[in-house]
């Protein structure tokens, strides 16, 4: 039974033989990509938490390999086996792709450049138009992050071109967590600002040996502190800047501080 669905000249007369080989092609390639990329996740959370990110590192890349390989067993089947034809081939898809789906086209090109250099990747804490979260996954077209309400927001890889993308932790497990603190005016600087250092420095969030820093400005209505210091676990950054927080409060009140207050507009 030999019955051709090639029309193209570039195009090989296909059996249902070949046809039934390049579906089994894509099905299987499809199936690898995912039984590894659950693998790879379970694998990430059991090992150390050094390693987890490197672990997730690898998700993409291999997933653009699986595909690859799956083009390069397909085309040979489908096209007849000389350079010219297969470049006529590439050269009209890439055409019509490039006018029906520029968007589309325009997103793979940028999850590609985002894999290969490196923009982010899966464990990295990164803002893009005011979404921030945490990268889950970066597919073909989008990179899916969660946000800390646990909302999965899916951004298109065609943002790279247009947008600022903001990276906390640019592959490290910490990040720099900033307290705010706005005090009154009249009080002790020295005192408050050593005070604050004390606090961050012996919090069991903190990355061990990583530098704290209280930076302080005078503001019309307050003194604002911002003390600065890094996490040893960027999932637990909220965790930290809320210890910074409540021992911070704690610390200046037992100092006899009082907290600002922002004046209310007078109505008229």
């Amino acid at each position: 039974m030999n019955q051709n669905f090639g029309t193209w000249n570039v195009l090989r007369p296909l059996s249902w033989w070949d046809a039934l080989t390049v579906l089994a092609v894509l099905l299987l390639a499809g199936f690898i990509a995912f039984i590894f990329r659950r693998m790879a996740r379970r694998l990430a959370e059991k090992a150390p938490s050094r390693l987890r990110l490197s672990i997730l590192r690898i998700i993409p890349m291999t997933r653009f390999v699986i595909g690859i390989i799956a083009v390069v067993i397909i085309v040979p089947i489908v096209v007849e086996p000389t350079f010219q034809d297969i470049v006529a081939l590439m050269v009209s898809i890439g055409l019509a792709l490039a006018f029906a789906l520029k968007d589309y086209v325009s997103s793979l090109l940028a999850g590609l450049a985002t894999v290969l250099e490196n923009t982010y990747q899966p464990g990295d804490w990164i803002e893009v138009d005011g979404a921030y979260g945490e990268v889950k996954s970066i597919e073909a077209r989008a990179v899916r992050i969660v946000t800390p309400d646990d909302t999965e927001v899916i951004i298109p890889h065609l943002r790279l071109w247009t947008s600022s993308i903001f990276n906390a932790t640019s592959g490290k497990r910490s990040l720099l967590c900033v307290a705010d603190f706005y005090l009154h005016p009249d009080h002790d600087a020295l005192a408050a600002s050593r005070r604050l250092k004390e606090i961050a420095e012996i919090s069991t969030f903190r990355q061990p040996n990583s530098p704290v820093t209280v930076i302080v400005l005078e503001k019309p209505w307050a003194t604002h502190y911002r003390l600065k210091a890094y996490v040893n676990e960027s999932r637990e950054q909220f965790l930290f800047l809320t210890d910074l927080t409540i021992r911070g409060k704690e610390a200046i009140r037992a100092l006899g501080i009082r907290f600002a207050q922002v004046p209310y507009a007078e109505t008229k």
